[in-house]
C-alpha cells in the first residue's frame, strides 16, 4: 500500500488527511482499527525510539508515547515486588517484554493514560494481556504471536489499533516537512547513541558504573525522540522523569524532576498501604495517589472526599516524611537534549538523586556546571552531541 487516507489531522477541522509514499510502499500493515495522524506520529516517533534502545542494550524495549513525546521509555528488566506493586500488574505473569512495557507506562501513569505503545520485539501473551486491561489507543511492533494478537483485536470492541512495523524498512537518508507551505529539508538524525558518548568526563569523579551507562544511554535515546528542549531522568533500566517542550531548561529539569520524585514517592510505605476500597480502577487509584502524594491532600481532607476511594482516611504523607523519603534517592542518571547553562539545574537534579549526568557540554557556564557537579560528587559526561527534535 503507497497511500492511507486519515479521517482528519491533528484537529477534526484539518482535512483532507492522509499519509503516503513518494517512492515504494508503507512500510506498516494495520492488523485492527483505524490510525489518526497524530496515532501515527506517535507510531513512527516511538518505533525509533524503542528499535534504538534495543539495539544498543541487547534488551526488549518498550516505550509509551502521548503527544509525539515519550511518557516512558525502558527495557526489558525484571521488576521487584515493590515496582510490581505500584505499575499494578503483581497479579501477571511478565515476560522480559511486558516488563518493559510495565516499566515505561509505571513510570508516569497519569501521561501514559491513552498512550500509543511501541514494543521492539514481536508482542507475546503476557505483553498483549497488560496491554489489553490498559486505557490505550494502540500498539506497533514488529509482529504478534497469533494468541496475542487475538487478545489485542478483543480489545475497545475490536477498534483498538494495532500496526506491525516491516523491520527491514530504511527511510530516505533526507527528510522533509511543510510549514505554512515552505518545505523545510534536512538530513535524518542517524547519531548512533553508545557508550562511547561518555568517555569525556569533566568532574572530579571519572567513573560511571555500568547500571549508569545504561540508564544515561536509555535517556539520551530517550531524548532523541522528545520535543525539545528535553531532561529525562533515568534509573534501574527506564525513563522515571522525562520533561518536554518545554522553554526554559531549568523548567525542563524541575518537571522531569518533579515526575521522578512523585514515581519514588510512589513506594512509600504510606503510599503502599494506602486503603484503597475494593473494585476501584487502576485510573482512579493514579490520579488518588496523585494527590495524596501532593501537598493539596489536607484541602481533600477537609472535603471529605478521600471517602469516595478510601475504607478510612489515610494518614498524610507530611512535607517532612516526603523529603526524608527523597532523601534516600540515589543513583539517578540524567540525560540532557543541549547544553546546561547555570548550575542551578545541578542543584535540582541532586535533590532527586541524581549521581550521573550526560549532557553536550558547550555552555559559557560549562565551569560553574562542573563546579556544582563536583559541589555534590556527581559524575558528569560531556557528550559533544545535542539532540534536538522537532
Amino acid at each position: 500500500m503507497k497511500e492511507m487516507e486519515l479521517k482528519y489531522g491533528c484537529n477534526p477541522n484539518q482535512k483532507p488527511s492522509r499519509v503516503f509514499m513518494k517512492e515504494g510502499e508503507l512500510p506498516i500493515t494495520v492488523l485492527c482499527g483505524r490510525p489518526g495522524y497524530i496515532n501515527l506520529l506517535d507510531a513512527f516517533n516511538s518505533w525509533q525510539l524503542v528499535r534504538e534502545l534495543s539495539a544498543a542494550t541487547g534488551l526488549p524495549a518498550a516505550a509509551s508515547f502521548k503527544h509525539v513525546s515519550p511518557a516512558g521509555a525502558a527495557v526489558g528488566k525484571p521488576l521487584s515486588d515493590v515496582l510490581k506493586k505500584i505499575y499494578f500488574v503483581d497479579d501477571l505473569e511478565l515476560s522480559p517484554l511486558a516488563c518493559a512495557y510495565a516499566r515505561a507506562r509505571g513510570a508516569d501513569r497519569m501521561s501514559s493514560y491513552g498512550d500509543f505503545i511501541a514494543l521492539s520485539d514481536v508482542c507475546d501473551v503476557p505483553t498483549a494481556k497488560l496491554i489489553h486491561r490498559e486505557v490505550s489507543d494502540g500498539v506497533i511492533a514488529p509482529g504478534y504471536t497469533d494468541e496475542a494478537l487475538e487478545i489485542l483485536r478483543s480489545k475497545r470492541k475490536g477498534t483498538y489499533c494495532i500496526i506491525r512495523m516491516d523491520e527491514s524498512y530504511v527511510p530516505a537518508p533526507v527528510e522533509q516537512k511543510d510549514v505554512f507551505g515552505v518545505t523545510f529539508e534536512q538530513g535524518r538524525n542517524e547519531l548512533k547513541i553508545d557508550a562511547g558518548l561518555l568517555k569525556n568526563l569533566v568532574t572530579d569523579i571519572k567513573n560511571i558504573p555500568d547500571e549508569g551507562k545504561t540508564d544515561l544511554i536509555i535517556a539520551l535515546i530517550a531524548l532523541k525522540y522528545t520535543q525539545s528542549n528535553s531532561v529525562c531522568y533515568a534509573k534501574d533500566g527506564q525513563a522515571i522523569g522525562i520533561g518536554a517542550g518545554q522553554q526554559s531548561r531549568i523548567h525542563c529539569t524541575r518537571l522531569a524532576g518533579n515526575k521522578a520524585d512523585v514515581w519514588y514517592l510512589r513506594q512509600h510505605k504510606k503510599v503502599l498501604e494506602l486503603p484503597f476500597k475494593p473494585g476501584i480502577r487502576r485510573a482512579d487509584r493514579d490520579n488518588t495517589i496523585d494527590v495524596y502524594i501532593s501537598d493539596d491532600y489536607m484541602d481533600v481532607l477537609a472535603d471529605g472526599a478521600w471517602q469516595n476511594f478510601f475504607t478510612r482516611c489515610p494518614e498524610p504523607l507530611s512535607r517532612e516524611e516526603k523529603r526524608a523519603w527523597l532523601d534516600t534517592m540515589s543513583g539517578v542518571s540524567l540525560g540532557s537534549d543541549a547544553f546546561f547553562p547555570f548550575g542551578d539545574n545541578i542543584e535540582r537534579a541532586h535533590k532527586s538523586g541524581v549521581e550521573y549526568i550526560a549532557q553536550p557540554g558547550g555552555s559559557i557556564r560549562d565551569d560553574n556546571v562542573i563546579d556544582t557537579c563536583n559541589k555534590y560528587g556527581i559524575a558528569m559526561a560531556f557528550t559533544g552531541i545535542r539532540l534536538f527534535h522537532h
